[in-house]
């Protein structure tokens, strides 16, 4: 096999590892609860101290990862995050889970954007480029059906700590695959860490991240504010910057990157609140609801797999148009599931979801494809930090809204209205698709000279 191929293997593991890590941990927190004496305040901070960390980190390990090297920078946030899942999994209280917790958020910080910035380098071919991204973006999808039921599993049968200590033979196996089949950078293509716009950056979305987590008021908005101001004006006057204000005159880029924070946005939010919804207002066991995302999650992975195949057929533009549209019908005819709704009313919704979430891998590709490579790792950056942040927007304001309705009405009818503002939402992103990552002219003769 090809040793490009391996590598993506390895690439492909690290992001996995960390996916599941999520999936299996939301699933197990009332037993971390109950074992480790915590308050709901301090059983929070084990999911959001990992958050909080993760996106206000983001663009400094793909910043990091244009500066000292792709493939180093992976393997750095790879020990890092195995090795705080190893103290978290040993965390005898709840203060060390939650300080290993945070730092397993600097492993995977350093990780995403440098994975997505690794399959940039290693297949610069569009189309070998577009099965790659398929394949990384299958195991997320995968990592959605396996964590419910693992995570179950383990709550029911082992320890909780096996929870976090399952990453470790994952990342040990994932380092020495990488360590062998990743090439290492042939030069550094930037010399300048920029420190300056690397902390006002951090301080911007720690605070931003914590104002969507835990409420805002006056001194957090004034940091938040001033220190993105800050960011700014710094980056407007380096000689390297570590944002090129160019970055965002690719319409592709800025599109689409639009288009990636409104899916997160409407679908973050609703899955957020989908095992509330599927057990107290439909009546499913915990298992039920953890097994009703696996066919979604399947269906997601196999369309990824083949979504380069109908990129060709219909167009990138129109193939990720038709995602979206599809994922927000399916949003829409969720909301459409009364109280005496059953496994059968959901599953055709779910179903259509996954069709539609399989068909965005051209979205990510045209989107690291429309920059040099030399920018891939901060590009890569920007494009999680615009995911993560719209997806806890959609998360607090979609709550919020919940919240409000919730207190004029049932459960179920306060989740179907905003339901539906969430497939409002989703639907924005068609024209943003079809227009941003529309082919010129100049590029579709280009193509046809190929």
């Amino acid at each position: 096999m090809d040793m490009r191929w391996w590598a993506l293997g390895a690439v492909t593991l690290g992001t996995f590892m960390t996916y599941l890590d999520n999936n299996i941990s939301n699933v197990s927190l009332p037993t971390i609860q109950r074992d480790l004496g915590l308050t709901l305040s301090g059983l929070e901070w084990v999911a959001t101290g990992y958050m909080l960390v993760f996106a206000g980190l983001m663009l400094v390990g793909g910043r990091l990862a244009d500066v000292i090297g792709k493939r180093r920078t992976f393997l750095i946030g790879l020990a890092v995050f195995t090795l705080s899942s190893m103290g978290a999994g040993l965390a005898p209280d709840g203060a060390t889970l939650i300080a290993a917790r945070a730092v397993q958020g600097v492993g995977a910080a350093l990780l995403t954007p440098t994975a997505l910035a690794l399959i940039s380098s290693i297949f610069p071919d569009p189309r070998e480029r577009g099965a790659a991204v398929g394949i990384w973006t299958a195991s997320g999808a995968l990592s959605m059906a396996l964590g419910p039921a693992t995570g179950g599993f383990i709550s029911q049968n082992l320890h909780w700590g096996w929870i976090y200590l399952i990453n470790v033979p994952i990342g040990v196996a994932t380092f020495a695959l990488a360590l062998w089949a990743i090439r290492p950078d042939t030069h550094r293509v930037r010399h300048s860490l920029d420190l300056p716009g690397l902390v006002t950056s951090a301080i911007a979305l720690f605070a931003l991240t914590f104002g969507l987590i835990e409420g805002w008021n006056l001194p957090l908005v004034a940091v938040t504010a001033g220190s993105a101001a800050a960011f700014v004006l710094i980056e407007s006057r380096s000689k390297q910057p570590m944002i090129d204000v160019s970055l965002f005159r690719s319409r592709v880029f800025t599109g689409g990157t639009l288009a990636m924070g409104l899916w997160s946005f409407g679908v973050f939010g609703i899955y957020f609140f989908s095992a509330l919804w599927l057990q107290n207002s439909l009546g499913f066991t915990p298992v039920e609801a953890g097994a009703a995302f696996v066919p979604m999650a399947l269906v997601m992975a196999v369309v990824a797999l083949q979504s380069q195949r109908l990129a060709r057929l219909l167009g990138n533009a129109q193939t990720v148009a038709l995602g979206l549209g599809l994922m927000a019908v399916a949003v829409l005819g969720i909301s459409s599931v009364g109280a005496d709704g059953g496994y059968l009313d959901v599953l055709p919704w779910f179903l259509l979801y996954g069709l539609g979430g399989g068909m965005l891998v051209p979205l990510t590709t045209m989107i690291l494809g429309a920059l040099p490579a030399e920018r891939a790792g901060v590009a890569s950056g920007v494009l999680n930090v615009s995911r993560e942040v719209f997806g806890l927007l959609g998360i607090t304001v979609l709550g919020a809204i919940l919240s409000a309705r919730q207190s004029q009405s049932t459960f179920l009818a306060a989740y179907q209205s905003t339901l539906v503002i969430a497939a409002i939402i989703v639907a924005v992103g068609v024209p943003v698709a079809l227009f941003s990552l529309r082919r010129t002219a100049q590029a579709a003769m280009a193509g046809a000279s190929n």
